[in-house]
């Protein structure tokens, strides 16, 4: 029994350490405490001031709510294409209510051992009230909240029900918590989890349009040898590509450069040359994502809750 028990402690500490905090270690939680503020996110204006509406001004100004009869609380969900910065926004908002800051992915949390990934799930809760005030980021959020009328696993079905019952109790006896979950497939979480107190501020995160395209492309161009570039004339030509999008194509442009600088034996500079023929073989990885989203939010969005989908579909030409 106690090699047992030592066994299962054991899993518990490496599933925590992925989370990179121990239960004696308050310094890892606080170094992670989030520099970036909405200011260091470029463009989204209209999701910056959803999110300021809905979740960080009823914190800063509880009272001027209350007169209209609403409260602080509830949790953000944000969404939408792969690659679109929502775990920078995330960090974001955690710098703008000045919160300590724990990104969660499903492996911190799954262990083998019956009931163990509950115990881990509330364990992290757990340490978020004890650093409060904690941003707590679920990435991938379907992953390990998805619909339990699918779930085939009744220890899946329970660590959905243990989520259920975190986010409850953060409404009736924690304050100075919060919840934000990321997600490409809304649409497939419980149900549950998206009832008031819950997931109910639904923010949709797009691709970048064009001027914040064309920073990105400076950004992560930048410190390397270049020549002749028109960055500006890239931005407008790569509609619909998210950022992990233009990161891949400055990185083919750079393997262009080097095959030069290998068959030359000096450094050569990236050219527009090769951003435009890095171009050539890429295409905007989120035009598959909102196939599939369009579809669902025309055929089965009964609350029109992904109505901005469409919104934004028809206002950008999307096909």
């Amino acid at each position: 029994m106690s090699d047992d028990h030592d066994e299962l402690a054991a899993q518990r500490r490496k599933n925590l350490k992925l989370i990179h905090f121990s239960k004696d270690d308050q310094s890892l939680i606080e170094s992670d405490k989030p520099k970036e503020t909405f200011s260091d996110v470029g463009g989204l204006e209209d999701v910056k001031k959803k999110i300021r509406m809905n979740f960080i001004l009823p914190l800063q100004q509880p009272e001027l709510f209350a007169a209209y009869g609403k409260e602080a609380g509830g949790s953000l969900l944000l969404f939408g294409p792969p690659g679109c910065g929502k775990t920078f926004l995330a960090r974001a908002v955690a710098g703008e209510i000045d919160a300590n800051f724990m990104h969660i992915e499903l492996q911190a949390i799954l262990s083998i051992y019956t009931g163990q990934s509950e115990n881990n799930l509330h364990d992290i809760f757990e340490k978020a009230r004890e650093n409060k005030p904690c941003v707590i980021f679920i990435d991938e959020l379907d992953a390990m909240g998805g619909s339990r009328h699918q779930m085939r696993q009744h220890h899946d079905r329970m660590l959905v029900n243990q989520l259920l019952l975190e986010l409850d109790g953060l409404q009736a006896e924690n304050d100075n918590v919060f919840v934000i979950g990321a997600t490409n497939t809304p649409w497939y979480l419980d149900s549950a989890l998206r009832r008031p107190g819950r997931f109910n501020h639904l923010v949709f995160v797009p691709p970048p349009e064009e001027a914040e395209r064309q920073t990105i492309l400076g950004l992560k161009i930048a410190g390397k040898p270049t020549q002749s570039l028109n960055l500006s004339r890239i931005a407008a030509e790569t509609k619909f590509f998210s950022g992990a999008d233009l990161e891949q194509l400055v990185s083919d442009a750079v393997e262009f450069a080097m095959e030069r600088t290998f068959e030359t034996g000096e450094i050569q500079p990236i050219t527009h040359d090769d951003l435009k023929k890095a171009l050539k073989s890429r295409k905007a990885t989120t035009l598959e994502w909102f196939s599939t989203a369009k579809n669902y939010a025309t055929f089965s969005d009964i609350n029109q809750d992904y109505q901005i989908v469409l919104d934004f579909v028809k206002k950008h030409g999307v096909k």
